[in-house]
């Protein structure tokens, strides 16, 4: 560990970087949810390939952070050049969308490509933003979590400017993360991060043997069951609900209320954050999770009786459902060994997008099978595990932290 005083203005304008990086490069991840209208108008195309598209980004990013955390890569080399070679390449398989057919396989294998790239880029950032401070990562992973989160609510956002004009999202969306590949060469690295040179792959035990860091993958885990599916399906789901009303222009009105529901959830993650540092991240993280599995199963059972309550309830849902992702990486890196946060990280996020793959894949086919509220509901089920677990991991930091006053004290008396 480097010893050194940092600014906060230092602190500020590199985390500043960080952040307009992370909603630049995050932005390709929805974009074809949020050109699906557009992308399959007159097609036929079955549940399990409308599902594909998005599931592809998923399995494409676990691969990726299967890959770095393998290899040790966020903890063994330059964390601004991986998180700026992966944005670009990116942004290049985003762009080439324009040149595929839509939802065809093709279009498939470029939205795997993207997710595989984009692996480089959020944990990464996790990594480069907990680099800046140890007593305060709750709030700067928060902000964090808050730029992926307007990130990904961006290309609904764009896809409003665009409208019947789905290349136009496409291209802006590639932009912006070609924006940000160069944009996060300019910030530097915090005096808490540590490179290691050597990485075995038996490192990435310590994800089971050591227990708090065990039950914040399990916490991450059951928080993600319901994150990507509600982020990639909650307009679809909207837009049903407002046509079986009768709602006048239902698509727009559907993008609006998601990117409402996502970006302001985005905000909500930098108050969490201050409030995780000062009550404890396990268990602000397990409050949070109560609300979220709540507003799921309100905006459920007011599905086919009010679009008004329905909305209202998303909103709620996308405010609940993304502050406590911050705290599970910031759980991790204060539990892991020195060195060892960047990779550990990494599969955290790997494991937990495994999770995304079949939730976001399994929910149009609920839908077509059963209904809208029905898949909602299921959405709604992994925060109560991750409840239980966050209640274990609190009393457990609990009782670490009297044993480490009670030495201390000891250590302090005279003998």
């Amino acid at each position: 560990m480097i010893n050194a005083t940092t600014s906060p203005g230092r602190i500020i304008s590199n985390v500043g970087i960080l952040i307009f990086a992370e909603i630049g490069a995050m932005s390709l991840w929805f974009v074809s949810n949020a050109i699906m209208p557009e992308l399959t108008a007159g097609t036929n195309l079955e549940p399990w390939r409308i599902g594909m598209l998005s599931a592809a980004v998923q399995i494409g990013f676990v691969v990726g952070a299967l890959g770095l955390a393998a290899f040790g890569i966020p903890d063994r080399f330059d964390p601004r050049r991986v998180f700026a070679i992966g944005a670009t390449l990116a942004a290049i398989s985003t762009a080439a969308l324009v040149f595929a057919t839509p939802a065809g396989n093709t279009q498939i294998a470029l939205r795997c490509a993207t997710g595989l790239c984009l692996a480089s880029v959020y944990p990464v950032g996790m990594q480069l933003a907990v680099s800046w401070t140890e007593k305060r990562r709750g709030l700067l992973v928060g902000l964090l979590v808050g730029a992926l989160t307007l990130g990904s609510a961006m290309p609904h956002g764009l896809a409003l400017l665009g409208g019947a004009d789905w290349r136009f999202t496409v291209t802006l969306a590639s932009a912006l993360a070609l924006g940000a590949a160069g944009l996060i060469l300019m910030m530097k690295l915090g005096p808490y991060y540590t490179r290691t040179p050597a990485f075995s792959v038996r490192d990435l035990t310590l994800a089971w043997t050591l227990r708090p860091v065990r039950l914040a993958f399990a916490g991450y885990l059951a928080h993600m069951w319901e994150l990507y599916a509600f982020w990639a399906w909650i307009a679809a789901a909207l837009l049903v609900s407002f046509q079986e009303h009768g709602i006048a222009s239902a698509p727009d009105m559907a993008r609006l209320a998601t990117f409402i529901a996502i970006s302001i959830g985005g905000i909500f993650c930098i108050p969490t954050g201050a409030l995780a540092d000062r009550f404890g991240k396990a268990k602000i993280a397990g409050a949070t999770m109560g609300l979220s599995a709540s507003f799921a199963f309100f905006t459920a059972l007011s599905f086919h009786y009010s679009p008004e309550l329905t909305v209202i309830f998303a909103i709620l849902w996308g405010i609940f459902i993304i502050p406590d992702s911050a705290l599970f990486s910031a759980l991790v890196a204060d539990a892991a060994p020195a060195g060892k946060s960047g990779s550990l990280m990494t599969l955290q996020t790997a494991l937990g997008f495994l999770i995304t793959v079949l939730t976001i894949q399994m929910a149009p086919i609920l839908a077509a099978s059963f209904s809208w509220p029905a898949a909602l509901a299921v959405f709604g089920v992994g925060p109560l595990v991750g409840i239980e677990a966050m209640r274990r991991l609190d009393r457990l930091l609990l009782q670490s932290n009297l044993r480490s006053r009670s030495t201390t004290l000891e250590e302090e008396l005279p003998i």
